[in-house]
Order: C-alpha cells, then sequence, then structure tokens
C-alpha cells in the first residue's frame, strides 16, 4: 500500500507543539510578531498573506501587516523595512515576492535584518545554511524535511533527486539533503531544465523531489519501484469543473503513486508545511532575539 502522506496532518501536529513554545515565550513577557508586508495587488499574493495572517492569529502570533501600493516608489518598501528592522514588536519580516519590476528582488532581500529575515533567504542565511550552521532553514525544504521524517524516510545514505534549482526549493533542498547531520547524508542530484535524459536520472532516487513548477512533468515512468516521491509544485490547469480549473503537482500522481512507497498529494502535501515553518521559523527568531530557549519541536 502507498502511504500518502498528510501534510496537513503534520502540519497541525507540528503547531500542536509550538503552543508550549509559544507559552514559554509568554511567561517571559514575549508575543512572537511576524511582519508581512505587500507591494502587490496579485490576487495569489493577497491569498497567501491572508493565509499567512491566519495561521498566526490561530496560534498566538501576533500578525503586523503593511501594504505599499504597487506604483509607489521602491524607498517607500525600504522605508517599511527599515522600521520593521527596528521594530522589537517584528521577530520575523516576511516581504511577499513578487514585487514590483521597480524593486530589485535581490536588494529586498539584503534589506532585512539577517536575524529577522524568517524566509531564510537574505545572503547571511543562505551561507549560514550551506555551511551546516543554519539559523533559519527555508520554510518549504525545512517543511519537506519534516514529512520525511514523519514518514520514517531517513536520506541517509540513500540517492536523493532534487528537480528544480530555484533559490527557494532546489538549491537550499540540496543543501540540507547532503548536509552532514540530522535530516540529511544523502547523495543529491540536482537536475534542472538543461539536464539530459531526465528520467534516467529520476528512476536512480530512492528519494524524488519534484520543484520545477511544470504541471505533471514526471510520471510513473520516471519513478523507482518503492521510492519516496515529494511533490513541491502546484500548478493550477484547466478543467471542466465548477471553478475551471483544478491544482496539479509536478508529479503524475496515479501513476507515480503506483510505483511510490511514499508520496505526497497536490494540494494537501507539501503546501501547508509551507506556512507551518514559517510559523516555526517566527517562534525561533523571538526565542533567539529575547534570549528566551524553547524546546522547538
Amino acid at each position: 500500500m502507498t502511504h500518502v502522506l498528510d501534510g496537513n496532518a503534520v502540519g497541525d501536529r507540528i503547531r500542536g507543539e509550538l503552543e508550549g513554545c509559544i507559552d514559554t515565550l509568554a511567561d517571559a513577557g514575549v508575543t512572537p510578531g511576524l511582519a508581512t508586508v505587500l507591494m502587490s495587488d496579485d490576487p495569489a499574493s493577497e491569498t497567501y498573506i491572508s493565509m499567512k495572517k491566519k495561521a498566526c492569529e490561530e496560534l498566538g502570533i501576533e500578525s503586523i501587516h503593511h501594504e505599499i501600493e504597487p506604483d509607489a516608489p521602491a524607498e517607500e518598501l525600504f522605508d517599511t523595512v527599515d522600521a520593521l528592522n527596528a521594530d522589537p514588536a517584528a521577530h520575523g519580516i516576511l516581504v511577499q515576492m513578487p514585487v514590483p519590476d521597480h524593486v530589485d528582488k535581490r536588494t529586498v532581500l539584503r534589506s532585512i535584518d539577517p536575524a529577522k529575515d524568517v524566509d531564510g533567504f537574505h545572503p547571511e542565511n543562505v551561507g549560514r545554511l550551506v555551511a551546516g550552521d543554519a539559523r533559519f532553514k527555508p520554510c518549504t525544504p525545512h517543511g519537506v524535511q519534516k514529512l520525511l521524517k514523519a514518514a520514517d524516510v531517513d536520506p541517509e545514505g540513500k540517492d536523493a533527486v532534487v528537480v528544480g534549482r530555484s533559490d527557494i526549493v532546489g538549491k537550499p533542498m540540496a543543501n540540507l539533503l547532503i548536509q552532514k547531520a540530522p535530516g540529511g547524508n544523502a547523495t543529491t542530484t540536482v537536475c534542472h531544465s538543461r539536464t539530459a535524459d531526465l528520467g534516467a536520472k529520476t528512476r536512480g532516487a530512492d528519494i524524488l523531489i519534484a520543484a520545477t513548477g511544470y504541471p505533471e512533468l514526471i510520471d510513473g515512468s520516471m519513478v523507482k519501484e518503492g521510492a519516496t516521491v515529494i511533490d513541491v509544485g502546484v500548478n493550477r490547469v484547466d478543467a471542466d469543473n465548477e471553478k475551471g480549473y483544478e491544482l496539479v503537482g509536478d508529479v503524475e500522481f496515479e501513476s507515480a503513486s503506483e510505483k511510490a512507497d511514499v508520496i505526497t498529494p497536490v494540494p494537501g502535501g507539501v503546501g501547508p508545511m509551507t506556512i507551518t515553518m514559517l510559523l516555526y521559523n517566527t517562534v525561533k527568531a523571538a526565542s533567539l532575539q529575547a534570549d528566551v530557549p524553547v524546546d522547538l519541536p
């Protein structure tokens, strides 16, 4: 029987364990605060922000939100980030991407105080991750690690293939898998749009992680018998239903699940873990900044 990993259930368990950390901080007079900044009228970005605010409220994390008109000068965004860097109530800062074309994304990431960079994208935090001394692990790859642990899949000694080389998922995921640490120690291959004969690579994977943004790129013929398949992709495709679309992953679920021992669905797999690990990083940031130790899950 293929084990379909329930990201909602794993995320709920971790959030429940974070409640104890928040209680510890509260006893010391500290309420974790997550500041979100939106400079876009993109409906998807607005939805993501709304989900993050709701998750904070449910867990007892203070949500601090700023909205900036998309056509405002870039300086308005940077001034907002500067103010949040100096605000002791904002333990974590997240600028929702994408930002408008006239705002340089890399400059935005560098403007956030690394100690408050709960996405883990500041160059200092990227460097610490690569060096094996992560302050904050990026939320989606960290969530994948937690899912593997929940399924009792230990990467140590296994062949892992990451399909995708983005700064958000592919690169940090590969770095976590090769770390000499729990949740790592895998022999890791990174594949991408220039990889020749992708299927030959993926069929060798004990752990296959798909993060490409191409709907159902990977089917069952590309999956090793007994593999663990983690599908990070969320793609909207046309469908003959009330909405006119459906969400699918980067993996063709039906055929892949016939080969895999463990697989994540879309939706309901990796997605819920991303927000959960953002909450985790916010609690960790509050703990570090207030110098109040907590027992993170």
